[in-house]
C-alpha cells in the first residue's frame, strides 16, 4: 500500500454496515498507519469523522488525530499502533481530535496488514463513541425485550413463517420456541374467521400497512381446548441485504378482559351451526336422507365423526326398561378421521347395546350426555371384541350421545365424537347437540309418519284399483299405473275396463284431486259406483251425472273422469267427461285425433249438465285414455304435454304393451310429482 496513495477520488460515502441492521447509521472511518506512525491511507468516512482532507493528512504523523497527553509519554497513535502490531487485533476507546480542535470519544479497532514491498501497515477502523453507545444500548434493550417482556413478540418472514419470538408468545401458544421456528403461522394458530387473520398479515407484507390493536379470537396448537383473545399489532420489517421482507408483531393476551368476545364468538358459531343445520336437515321426507343430513351438518364443524341410529322398539307404547338390551339400526354415518375410525362408524347396520351402557344412561334420562372414550366405556358399551379394538384405536377421545325424541317417542340416537386434538364437549355443546337432535328427530318423525301414510295410501289405492279388467274379443288392452314419487303425491288416479251386455265394453279413467289416504278412499268409492252404474247400461252422460251426485253427497271436490262405451257391432264409441283431459284416437294410418267435445265440469261441482258425444272408430283404431300426470309437469303445461303425447303416439311400436312402456319412459320423469294412468285400447269390429 503506497504511502502517498490519494484517497479523495475513492471516497464517495462513509463505510456503513449492511442496510436493515442496527449499525446501518453508524459511520466507519478507515485509515492506515505506517511503521513510522504516519498516516499512509485515508479511506472513506475518515474526512466525515475527523474533518481532514486526504492531502492534508497523508504522510503526516498519526498524532494529529488524537488529543496528545502531556509530558514525554509516547503519543496515543504510537501506543495504539504498537498494540495492534503486538496483539494482532486491538479495540478500545480513545479521545480523538477533530480538525476544528474539538475532542470527542472514539472507538477504534486496529490490526496489522502487509503492504507493498513487505512493509507493515496498521489499519484502523474508527467510529464515534456516542454512536457506538447508541447501538449497544439498542442491542441490550432488544435482548432484554425478547427475554423479559411480558408481551408476545414475533418476527415472521414473507411467507408468515416464524423467524424469532420471545418466551411470552411461546407460553401463549403452549409450545416451545424451537417448535415454532420455520413453521407457518397457520400451523400454530387455529381461528374460525375464514382466514381473515392470515389475509391481514399478508396485506402487511404486500402493501406495507401497519395494523394496530386488532382483536383476534383463536385457539392454538398447544392449547386446542383454550379460547384466546389477542390484541395484535403488526408492522412491516425493513428488507435487509440477502433477506426477504417480513412482519414484526406484538401480541397481548386480553382474554380475561375480553371473555365476553369469546363467549359471543362461541355463541355465534353455535347459532351459525344451528342455522346451517336447519337449512340442511329435512329437505326430503326420506328417513335415511334426513339422518345423513344431520351427520353432514355436524361433521367436521361440531365433531370429527357422527352416526345416527334408529331404535327398534318392540312396542313404542311400552316404557323404556334399562334392564333390557337396546337394539338400533345405523342409517347414517360420517367421519373426517382416518382408519380405523371409518370402519368403526360404517361397519355395522344393526347395533346391540347391553344393559348398563352409556346409551341406557342417556335413554333413561332423556337428555344428552358426554362420556370419555376409556376402557370403562368400551367395556360397558361394546359387546364385540373387534369393535372394541376399533373404538380404542379410532382416535376418538370423547363422545356426546343425544336422544332423538319427537312427539314423546324416542326415534333413535345421535352420537358425536371428537378426537384428542379438539376440546372435550362442554355444557353449551350438550345444549347445542340437544337442539340439533330435537330438530332432526322431528324431521325424522315426519318422514316416518309420511312413509307410513304413503304405505297405507298405496296399499289402499292398489286394493281399490281393479285386480282384473273386463275382457272382450273385440278389444285389446294395455294399462299402466304409476304412483307419485313422493309421500304426499300418492293420489286418487283410477281406471277400469267393464264388460257390458251385448259384447259392449266400458272404459273409464278418473282422478280425485288431493293426495294420501283420503284421495285413495274417494277414488275407490267413485270407481265402484261407476262400475255398478255401467252394468245397468246407463248412457254415458247419465252415468257421469250419477257420479257427480255421489261426489257431492260424499264431499268429494274437483274429481275428474272420462267414460267411454264401445259397441263392436257398430264401431261406435259413446262418451262423456267431467273435467278430464280429452281422449285421443290413434288411427290405423298413424294419424292422431283429439276428441275434445267431452270436457265438461269436474265431479262435485254440480249445476252443469253432462252430454254424450259419439265417435265412429275404424277397425284397428286405438283409444288413448290417461290422467294429467302423463301430460302435465311443473315445467310443462297441458297443451305442450298433449302435443308431446301425440308425437309419441305417431311412433309407437305395434305392440300395445311396448307402446305403453315407451310412452311412459319418454313422458314421465324418473320421480313423478303426480300419479299417472295410461290406458291403451285397440278396437276391432265384430262380424255380424
Amino acid at each position: 500500500m503506497p504511502a502517498d496513495r490519494p484517497s479523495d477520488a475513492n471516497a464517495g460515502a462513509s463505510l456503513r454496515s449492511e442496510p436493515g441492521s442496527l449499525l446501518e447509521h453508524v459511520a466507519v472511518a478507515v485509515f492506515g498507519i505506517d511503521d513510522e506512525d504516519r498516516i499512509c491511507y485515508w479511506g472513506p468516512g475518515a474526512h466525515d469523522l475527523f474533518g481532514h482532507q486526504a492531502p492534508d493528512v497523508l504522510a503526516k504523523p498519526g498524532a494529529v488525530l488524537f488529543a496528545e497527553p502531556s509530558g514525554d509519554e509516547p503519543g496515543t497513535c504510537s501506543r495504539m499502533a504498537a498494540r495492534g502490531r503486538a496483539q494482532g487485533y486491538w479495540r478500545g476507546r480513545l479521545l480523538a481530535r477533530h480538525q476544528d480542535g474539538t475532542d470527542f470519544d472514539c472507538g477504534f479497532r486496529v490490526f496489522p496488514v502487509t503492504g507493498v514491498e513487505g512493509r507493515s501497515v496498521v489499519m484502523a477502523l474508527a467510529s464515534r463513541g456516542d454512536e457506538l453507545d447508541r447501538v449497544k444500548t439498542n442491542l441490550v434493550f432488544l435482548d432484554a425485550l425478547f427475554e423479559r417482556c411480558p408481551i408476545g413478540l414475533v418476527m415472521l418472514d414473507e411467507n408468515l413463517r416464524y423467524l424469532h419470538l420471545n418466551q411470552a408468545l411461546a407460553d401463549m401458544n403452549g409450545l416451545p420456541i424451537a417448535e415454532h421456528l420455520g413453521r407457518r403461522l397457520t400451523e400454530i394458530m387455529i381461528t374460525s374467521e375464514g382466514g381473515e387473520y392470515e389475509r391481514m398479515l399478508r396485506t402487511v407484507v404486500a402493501e406495507g400497512r401497519t395494523v394496530v390493536g386488532a382483536r383476534v379470537g383463536m385457539r392454538t396448537l398447544g392449547h386446542p381446548d383454550r379460547d384466546l383473545v389477542l390484541s395484535v399489532s403488526f408492522f412491516p420489517l425493513t428488507q435487509a441485504v440477502g433477506t426477504r421482507q417480513g412482519v414484526g408483531g406484538l401480541l397481548v393476551d386480553v382474554t380475561d378482559r375480553e371473555q365476553a368476545i369469546v363467549e359471543a364468538t362461541a355463541t355465534r358459531q353455535r347459532l351459525a351451526l344451528l342455522d346451517r343445520a336447519a337449512a340442511r336437515i329435512g329437505t326430503t321426507l326420506d328417513v335415511v336422507t334426513t339422518a345423513q343430513e344431520l351427520v353432514d351438518a355436524t361433521v367436521p364443524d361440531f365433531a370429527d365423526g357422527a352416526v345416527v341410529e334408529l331404535v327398534d322398539w318392540l312396542d313404542e307404547r311400552e316404557a323404556f326398561d334399562p334392564a333390557l338390551p337396546v337394539m338400533t339400526r345405523r342409517i347414517a354415518h360420517g367421519t373426517v378421521l382416518p382408519a380405523p375410525a371409518t370402519e368403526l362408524v360404517s361397519g355395522l347396520d344393526v347395533v346391540h347395546y347391553p344393559p348398563g351402557s352409556a346409551v341406557h344412561q342417556m335413554l333413561r334420562t332423556g337428555r344428552p350426555i358426554a362420556v370419555p372414550v376409556n376402557q370403562e366405556f368400551i367395556a360397558r358399551t361394546m359387546m364385540d371384541e373387534h369393535r372394541a379394538r376399533l373404538m380404542a384405536d379410532s382416535g376418538l377421545a370423547c363422545l356426546l350421545l343425544a336422544p332423538l325424541i319427537a312427539r314423546g317417542t324416542v326415534q333413535g340416537i345421535a352420537m358425536f365424537g371428537r378426537s384428542a386434538a379438539r376440546a372435550t364437549f362442554t355444557e353449551p355443546d350438550l345444549s347445542l347437540a340437544g337442539e340439533l337432535a330435537s330438530r332432526a328427530a322431528l324431521c325424522l318423525d315426519n318422514a316416518r309418519l309420511y312413509s307410513r301414510e304413503r304405505d297405507i295410501a298405496l296399499t289402499l289405492q292398489r286394493a281399490l284399483l281393479p285386480s282384473s279388467l273386463g275382457t272382450s274379443p273385440y278389444l285389446h288392452i294395455a294399462h299402466r299405473y304409476l304412483p307419485g314419487g313422493r309421500v304426499t303425491d300418492v293420489g286418487g288416479d283410477w281406471y277400469d275396463v267393464i264388460a257390458l251386455p251385448g259384447d259392449q265394453v266400458g272404459l273409464i279413467v278418473g282422478d280425485v284431486m288431493g293426495h294420501g289416504v283420503s284421495a285413495a278412499a274417494s277414488m275407490g268409492r267413485l270407481r265402484i259406483t261407476a262400475k255398478a252404474l255401467a252394468r245397468h247400461h246407463q248412457a254415458p252422460d247419465e252415468l257421469v251425472a250419477e257420479l257427480d251426485l255421489c261426489a257431492q253427497e260424499a264431499g268429494i271436490e274437483l274429481a275428474t273422469c272420462l267414460y267411454i262405451s264401445y259397441d263392436p257391432a257398430s264401431g261406435r264409441a259413446r262418451m262423456a267427461g267431467a273435467g278430464h283431459p280429452p281422449p285421443l284416437v290413434l288411427q290405423p294410418d298413424g294419424r292422431t285425433d283429439v276428441i275434445d267435445e267431452v270436457l265438461g265440469v269436474p265431479l262435485g261441482v254440480g249445476g252443469s249438465p253432462f252430454r254424450t258425444t259419439e265417435a265412429q272408430l275404424p277397425d284397428g283404431a286405438t283409444l288413448v285414455l290417461y290422467t294429467d300426470g302423463l301430460i302435465e309437469t311443473r315445467d310443462r303445461d297441458i297443451d305442450v304435454g298433449l302435443q308431446a303425447l301425440r308425437t309419441e303416439l305417431a311412433r309407437v311400436p305395434e305392440s300395445l304393451e311396448a307402446a305403453a312402456d315407451q310412452i311412459l319412459e319418454r313422458l314421465v320423469p324418473s320421480s313423478p310429482a303426480d300419479d299417472t294412468v295410461l290406458l291403451l285400447a285397440r278396437v276391432h269390429r265384430s262380424r255380424q
